[in-house]
């Protein structure tokens, strides 16, 4: 990401961070996964490219784990050991949006590991 996306200002990073904890919200609700991620952008991409860059860098990889995990627990009705991966890939999302938030937080930007870009 570019020095001049990242902002100097604590407040926009507070809610930089706040878009990848919003995933957090798929504890209580399934596709809360990403709808938490989807609310929050909506609500500040239009304050800066910042944000925008944010909150896709969120959406896509939620998106990534809330597919892998339909995808595993559809093979797990078959293969039964591989239900246990939707279980898995549901507490990744969760842990690597606890891992962006920190980071965005503190350095102003993170890089999920792997993610389909849905969103460009």
């Amino acid at each position: 990401m570019n020095n001049e996306l990242i902002p100097s200002d604590p407040n926009d990073k507070k809610w930089a961070m706040a878009i990848h904890l919003s995933a957090l919200i798929g504890l209580l609700l399934p596709l809360g996964l990403v709808l938490g991620p989807i609310i929050v952008w909506m609500l500040k991409k239009n304050e800066g490219d910042y944000f925008d860059k944010q909150g896709k860098n969120a959406v896509n990889f939620q998106l990534t784990i809330l597919i892998a995990a339909f995808i595993f627990a559809v093979l797990g009705t078959i293969i039964k050991p591989l239900f246990a991966l939707a279980f898995v890939a549901g507490i990744t999302g969760l842990l690597f949006a606890i891992i962006a938030g920190i980071n965005v937080n503190s350095n102003g930007d993170y890089k999920y590991p792997f993610s389909f870009r849905f969103i460009k």
